[in-house]
């Protein structure tokens, strides 16, 4: 694949000169040259518009496309015409990799070590990206695309989103010329605190609204204006739903396709999910399947009588994650009816981190699990009755989150979940990339392993242009990540990114060269009290040790065998 760079010196120093004026000064007055004024070409011809689809608190073991039980219409026909990754990376928690995707730098570099609601006066924890890591929207608009967000934000510390702002840290603030969505981590899907541009707005007062749906629309409605007036441009969009994040929020008819699906419970799903795997090529043959922690519930161990509330919420949460999926396919659709879908790059990242165990033992309102309220299920089953029963799940009357057990077996084959980023089902999220024009399909799994920060520089090699040196005055700081490009043609080309750290919560955890060394921290998302939090002292952790060559899933921990290759 050639792809043309633009003119060797553009791009540098952002913005660009402006453009002087087509008229001539005279003695006694200006005159027109008549002549049209020349036009500066910052982009090679023909360059791809880009749309990134983010899912959120979704895990490597959920999605039929790659084994899994949730139906994902959408994720299957993109990888049906593009290219999917296995060996893909995240940061484990929502804000950390957005700040990431967006700017191409590891999450602490840009001041995300954490969600944005936890923001600290600690280097690399303040949750303000910096100007001197500008986004990808913020150097796209200076070469002249059109740049659009939609959903969910979670990059502007708590503090900074109300109504009288700064609005400097808000989507519009990072280089998004149009912004609809929210600001926080999650909202409702029933009655959403919405923003647009930089006004609070209501949502529609009607019983039949759904936030995924909504921003659907609104991104078609944007490229409609985008491709009536200004079809010489290329556009740049991120498309980021509040699904799956809790609370789970779906029309019941969604919840109901799934009925009876998950009734042999979570340890059943996920050795059903490990041979479909196997089966279809997506995890290596000798990948072993990982075992539950000693501290997580087995399915085998919940009361019949709370069974069908479990089920439920599975139930709940697949088709919540479908009905988000079929509408990113809506918006794939639109490319198409507009004629953009052949040169337009679509990048979907099934996941911001792996599946989200903080609903613990299952809930009503996820509030209860993770502020640690007192109840019991049987508290919450009765006040549940009060609500309309199992119906209510999935409805505006709840804010409902499923078992952690779920979580776990929704990250299928790893041992861990979200919030852990010392083992991949925190930190492994499939991909998939599409583009017509330049990327030819082929079912061979990518296994290089990749990041989210790769992503900036992999769409900056695409569209041919240079990671500029400044922007708006501020010296920019260094990408960390790689282009992927090479990834495209060559299925089984030698990796090119030899090293990468993670980091969440004390959990922690470092790549190098096909080996991954780490220790699981202080947290224990599944549990309402972690073990040892308050005298948790990192220099006792004890270090892991995996060679991921051999070792997919984390299986076999190599630290006693090989001492001098651990970080102990």
């Amino acid at each position: 694949m050639k792809i043309k760079k633009a003119k060797k010196d553009n791009g540098k120093v952002l913005p660009f000169p402006p453009i002087p004026t087509a008229s001539i000064a005279g003695p006694t007055l200006a005159k027109s040259t008549h002549k049209r004024r020349p036009q500066p070409d910052y982009l090679p011809k023909d360059v791809p518009n880009v749309l990134i689809i983010l899912m959120d608190d979704v895990g490597f073991g959920q999605t039929e496309t790659f084994g899994g039980e949730v139906h994902t219409p959408t994720l299957t026909k993109l990888r049906n015409e593009g290219i999917a990754y296995n060996t893909f990376h995240t940061t484990a928690i929502c804000s950390p990799t957005r700040a990431s995707i967006l700017t191409g730098r590891n999450h602490q570099r840009v001041h995300s070590g954490t969600i944005a609601e936890r923001a600290v006066d600690w280097d690399g924890y303040t949750g303000v990206i910096p100007k001197t890591s500008a986004t990808i929207a913020e150097v796209l608009t200076e070469y002249g695309y059109k740049t659009a967000a939609f959903g969910k934000w979670h990059n502007t510390p708590a503090d900074q989103t109300t109504a009288m702002g700064p609005f400097d840290r808000w989507p519009t603030g990072h280089g998004f010329e149009h912004f609809y969505g929210f600001l926080a981590g999650e909202t409702s899907q029933y009655e959403p605190r919405l923003v647009e541009n930089l006004n609070n707005i209501e949502p529609p007062r009607d019983e039949n609204y759904h936030l995924s749906e909504d921003i659907a629309e609104k991104a078609i409605e944007w490229l409609r204006r985008h491709r009536a007036f200004t079809p010489d441009k290329p556009f740049f969009m991120y498309w980021a739903p509040g699904a799956a994040h809790g609370p789970h929020h779906v029309p019941r008819e969604w919840a109901d396709k799934y009925k009876g699906k998950f009734d042999e419970g979570w340890d059943v799903y996920r050795e059903r999910v490990f041979d479909r795997q196997k089966k279809l090529g997506w995890i290596p043959k000798d990948t072993q399947l990982t075992e539950r922690h000693k501290t997580m519930a087995a399915w085998d161990s919940i009361p019949e009588s709370e069974r069908a509330f479990q089920r439920r919420l599975m139930e709940v949460f697949a088709g919540f994650a479908e009905h988000a999926d079929v509408q990113a396919g809506k918006l794939v659709d639109s490319l198409e009816e507009l004629g953009l879908k052949e040169n337009t790059i679509v990048i979907y990242i099934w996941g911001d981190n792996g599946s989200s165990a903080e609903g613990q033992n299952g809930s009503i309102s996820e509030l209860l699990a993770q502020n640690m309220i007192p109840n019991t299920i049987k508290q919450q089953m009765d006040t549940l009755e009060t609500l309309g029963g199992l119906d209510a799940l999935g409805s505006s009357k709840t804010d409902n989150m499923y078992h952690s057990g779920w979580a776990w077996a929704g990250t299928t084959p790893f041992k861990h979940t979200k919030l852990i980023a010392s083992h991949f089902g925190g930190t492994r999220n499939p991909m998939v990339i599409s583009w017509p024009k330049s990327i030819k399909h082929d079912d061979i799994p990518r296994q290089q392993f990749h990041h989210v920060n790769d992503i900036v520089p992999t769409l900056y090699d695409l569209i041919g242009i240079e990671h500029p040196k400044s922007v708006n005055g501020f010296k920019q700081d260094p990408i960390d990540g790689v282009s992927m490009k090479y990834t495209f043609d060559k299925p089984k080309a030698q990796g090119k990114k030899k090293t990468q750290y993670f980091d969440n919560n004390g959990s922690r955890g470092i790549y190098h060269d096909g080996w991954f060394a780490c220790a699981f921290g202080p947290l224990y998302p599944w549990l309402t009290v972690s073990p040892g939090l308050m005298e948790w002292d990192p220099d006792n952790d004890v270090w892991e040790l995996y060679d991921l060559r051999k070792d997919f899933s984390q299986y076999n921990d190599l630290a006693e065998k090989y001492p001098g290759n651990s970080l102990s």
